[in-house]
């Protein structure tokens, strides 16, 4: 016998199941940590605070409103993109009063002993997007330098990696092109969250001086964990960075971006979700890309005013090495057009795409001939040391 109801019923079941699943797999951030804490840790402290839009608590209320109530707050600093990550890469943010505070956010790459002059602990709640270019952790490791110079406590609201903690690849960073797009000796993605990545900054001694640094961690995180299983709602972290699964579109295609003529949908509807350029051929390239057998990412043709490529489509729990997928589009975009892109971009591009990759020897491979399989397969070793290395400052 049917019975009316049945399908309210089971739609309601379902519900609670899915709801029930969620609540389970929700992640406690470090600001929801140290809400449950009473901000004990902060009691009498006079706080200094790093962040912008990202740095809220699980229910979507700004660290920096739960600070000034419960804490002494004295001021706000804003990393690249400012204080609501609306900025432009690069640009220069005022200093402004934040309208949520009455605090001036004073706009950083690294504080100033004027600017922490009367704090004695900084909190640092961004959300970073697990990728060594992104310049969120080269703040991070600025203001570790100045509270070490300051001698003033350094305190990180852990957050999740998007990109989860699995996930280790691509080149490390020689000395020589370290820069504020790639602070740190780690892999273009390094598989750490903010606050294993300041442990090891800190103990490495990556940074002059070494910072009184605490981490709060979260809780209920666990390293298998894309964005998508955490519970947590995103917030766009840059104007490029709109979506959870952004992080793995920048991932793939960022640095072939960064040369004169590629065009990866950076400004448009799908920033980093294309490959293409000017000259090549949609259907040639995303066959050839199609070959590649890049497990979780498929690719389908691209036809726009810059020219021919492909869309690109990654899976949350793709396996494919997302970094690699930019030297196969270099490789194939050079054999279409009979050039070579690195060296037919302006020095400065040129220059920013070695920052990035962390190297200039990917432009003598591809003039030797060497094949994007050997090159990614060069970076084999570096990673092997790294992931034996970062073992020790895991916490999750």
């Amino acid at each position: 016998m049917r019975f009316p109801g049945n399908k309210i019923v089971l739609a309601l079941v379902f519900a609670w199941i899915l709801t029930a699943t969620q609540a389970q797999a929700a992640v406690k951030l470090g600001i929801d940590v140290l809400e449950s804490s009473g901000y004990a840790f902060l009691n009498g402290k006079r706080v200094g605070f790093v962040t912008n839009q990202t740095g809220v608590d699980s229910n979507g209320v700004p660290t920096r409103v739960l600070l000034k109530r419960n804490v002494n707050l004295v001021a706000l600093y804003t990393p690249e993109h400012g204080l609501d990550g609306t900025e432009k890469a690069g640009r220069y943010v005022s200093s402004r009063r934040d309208p949520l505070t009455g605090l001036i956010a004073y706009s950083l790459y690294g504080p100033t002993p004027a600017m922490l002059r009367g704090i004695d602990t900084l909190v640092f709640d961004l959300q970073d997007i697990g990728c060594r270019s992104y310049t969120y952790i080269s703040t991070m490791g600025k203001c570790m330098e100045a509270a070490a110079e300051n001698e003033i406590q350094f305190v990180v609201l852990d957050r999740p990696n998007p990109l989860g903690g699995l996930r280790a690849e691509g080149p490390l960073i020689e000395p020589q092109w370290i820069s504020f797009v790639g602070a740190f000796p780690v892999p273009y993605v390094h598989g750490m969250t903010c606050g294993e990545l300041a442990l090891m900054i800190n103990n490495k001694g990556w940074i002059k001086g070494r910072c009184n640094l605490h981490i709060v961690p979260m809780r209920g995180w666990t390293r298998n964990f894309t964005w998508n299983e955490t519970g947590l709602r995103w917030i766009r972290t840059s104007p490029n960075i709109p979506r959870w699964n952004s992080p793995h579109y920048y991932v793939a295609t960022g640095l072939i971006g960064e040369l004169h003529e590629p065009e990866t949908g950076v400004g448009g509807a799908r920033p980093f979700e294309i490959i293409a350029a000017r000259g090549v051929s949609a259907s040639m390239f995303t066959n050839y890309m199609n070959s590649q057998r890049l497990n979780g990412v498929t690719f389908s043709e691209y036809r726009g005013g810059s020219g021919g490529g492909s869309y690109l489509h990654i899976e949350p729990d793709a396996s494919a090495n997302l970094t690699a997928i930019n030297i196969y589009a270099l490789a194939e975009m050079n054999r279409e057009l009979r050039t070579n892109l690195i060296a037919r971009s302006s020095r400065g591009k040129r220059d920013m795409f070695f920052k990035c990759y962390g190297s200039a020897s990917i432009q003598s491979e591809l003039a030797r001939g060497n094949g994007p399989a050997a090159i990614v397969a060069g970076w084999a070793d570096d990673l092997a040391h790294f992931k034996s290395e970062r073992k020790e400052y895991l916490l999750y």
